[in-house]
């Protein structure tokens, strides 16, 4: 399995979202993008995530952090985990192919009951400089364990406050 390494490039990423498509490359933040994979609408680990990252947009945009979450669903599960989960703020991408899933060193999951899809991808966050290259990541292979979203908040204040480098390049 690949992965993106910390300093470098990180690979291509585009999704479409309700307003648009979304490429990774093109986004300008202020400092970082932000992006969070989740499983899918059949999570509700994921349910009880996106609803706190939702909370806390804008705190992560008074730090110039663009946000995304993105998932392998298909528009009208996508739609649906928006609107049953009350999903205002943040942006949400659907349609990751396993393909990129797999550049980006997801751990891709075969579904195990009638919920869930024949397969999807496990959670990961990363953070990505305003150059391209990848200042951050943490991928799950399970549903749970997830980085919390206040926990990145303050590391992203240090980093901004200390200019403190990506680590795990090596």
């Amino acid at each position: 399995m690949t992965k993106p390494t910390p300093r470098q490039q990180t690979p291509a990423l585009q999704v479409d979202t309700f307003d648009g498509r979304w490429n990774l490359h093109e986004i300008q933040p202020d400092n970082f993008s932000l992006i969070v994979v989740y499983r899918g609408l059949h999570c509700p680990v994921c349910k009880s995530s996106l609803r706190d990252l939702d909370r806390k947009h804008d705190e992560f945009s008074k730090r110039g952090v663009e946000v995304i979450a993105i998932s392998g669903d298909t528009k009208e599960r996508a739609q649906r985990s928006v609107d049953e989960w009350g999903i205002k703020q943040v942006t949400v991408g659907y349609g990751l192919t396993e393909s990129t899933a797999r550049s980006w060193g997801l751990y891709v999951s075969e579904g195990i009951n009638e919920k869930e899809p024949a397969r999807f991808f496990e959670p990961a966050l990363f953070l990505v400089r305003q150059d391209g290259t990848l200042y951050a990541a943490s991928i799950q292979s399970m549903p749970f364990a997830r980085p919390a979203f206040d926990s990145l908040l303050g590391a992203i204040d240090f980093v901004l406050d200390k200019d403190y480098p990506a680590r795990g390049e090596a």
